[in-house]
């Protein structure tokens, strides 16, 4: 009896002992929690996710990625079954942004490693927690890069002033509220026509959550036939997507406007190479995803987080790898193409 007892007990503490140290250990890989805040999301589901599946089994780690389906209580319950099954890592695409504070505490208290990608925490929130960091982008980067181009195409006759009242008229389709980059992108794109002394008037500005193409189908569709219709002279889109939907929406209506997105997703390429759209702004997914899983494998590991890789953290105490944006025009689209 006793002997019987001792071999429960050294079962027991062995189990325990391998679920404290995390799955790694049940089978030689590292194991990283990871989310996508929406796979509605097009630049998120389309380019981001194929490469963080692949780039993690290049390494040689293995990634379980859920859908949050843009609900942040989802992605707490997410994080709360990560840390109960013993992950190494997480790999966070927050859904709200505001909720970085909470996020970051689940990671704390359980003392995982926390690696959040694409929607950025606050200052604040990243200090509270010296086992988490940011990969993304300088959001404000993508929106004057955007702005350039139009302003570029203002001047050239490209965007033309069909009233000839000197003013840029335009719609804009903006992505989720409060999201840094959709605020960010809005901001500066317009901001690069008045640097430049370019007046502007705004027609319409409609928000979606989820930055979809049907989003931007039904607004572009619904501004086209307003009483504004005819005076719109472009129309800025805060990601692919939604541009995609603006362009079905031309179609169907027999309308070509200038207009503008930001991913250059493939199906982007080809609409450029259609004469469809006017410019995009490269949204490097890729690297994004690789320098996601390069930091989660280091964090992991209890090393350096950028040591053996090419990125390189920020110094202005955002504790980010920031992948710069390329602007993607009519001259220069086909070098993107796969």
């Amino acid at each position: 009896m006793k002997k019987a007892i001792l071999f429960s007990l050294i079962v027991l503490m062995s189990v325990t002992g391998l679920f404290a140290e995390g799955q790694k250990d049940t089978d030689g890989k590292i194991v990283i929690g990871a989310n996508i805040y929406n796979f509605q999301d097009n630049f998120m589901n389309g380019a981001m996710k194929p490469v963080l599946e692949s780039y993690a089994a290049e390494k040689g780690v293995e990634i379980q990625i859920v859908d949050s389906e843009g609900q942040q209580a989802i992605l707490n319950n997410q994080i709360d079954i990560f840390i109960t099954r013993g992950v190494n890592v997480l790999a966070i695409n927050l859904v709200d942004p505001a909720s970085a504070e909470s996020v970051i505490e689940k990671a704390k208290r359980a003392d995982i490693p926390l690696i959040l990608f694409n929607k950025e925490g606050s200052k604040e929130a990243m200090s509270t927690y010296d086992k988490v960091w940011y990969v993304g982008t300088d959001s404000a980067e993508s929106g004057i890069i955007q702005g350039q181009m139009m302003v570029a195409d203002w001047n050239a006759g490209v965007i033309a002033d069909k009233n000839n009242d000197g003013v840029l008229q335009y719609v804009m389709l903006k992505g989720e509220p409060g999201h840094p980059d959709a605020e960010a992108r809005t901001r500066e794109s317009v901001k690069a026509f008045t640097d430049a002394g370019i007046q502007v008037q705004q027609l319409a500005l409609e928000a979606d959550q989820n930055w979809s193409t049907q989003h931007g189908n039904d607004k572009t569709a619904a501004w086209l036939t307003s009483s504004f219709g005819s005076d719109i002279e472009v129309i800025i889109a805060n990601n692919d997507g939604m541009a995609f939907g603006a362009i079905t929406a031309m179609k169907a209506a027999g309308v070509r406007l200038p207009i503008y997105g930001v991913d250059a997703l493939d199906q982007a390429l080809t609409h450029i190479a259609e004469g469809e759209l006017d410019g995009t702004v490269l949204n490097d997914g890729e690297n994004q995803a690789k320098a996601t899983i390069d930091l989660a494998i280091n964090a992991a590991m209890g090393k350096p987080v950028t040591e053996g890789t090419s990125w390189v953290l920020t110094t202005d105490g955002s504790k980010a790898v920031r992948v710069a944006y390329v602007a993607v025009t009519p001259e220069n689209y086909e070098d993107f193409r796969k």
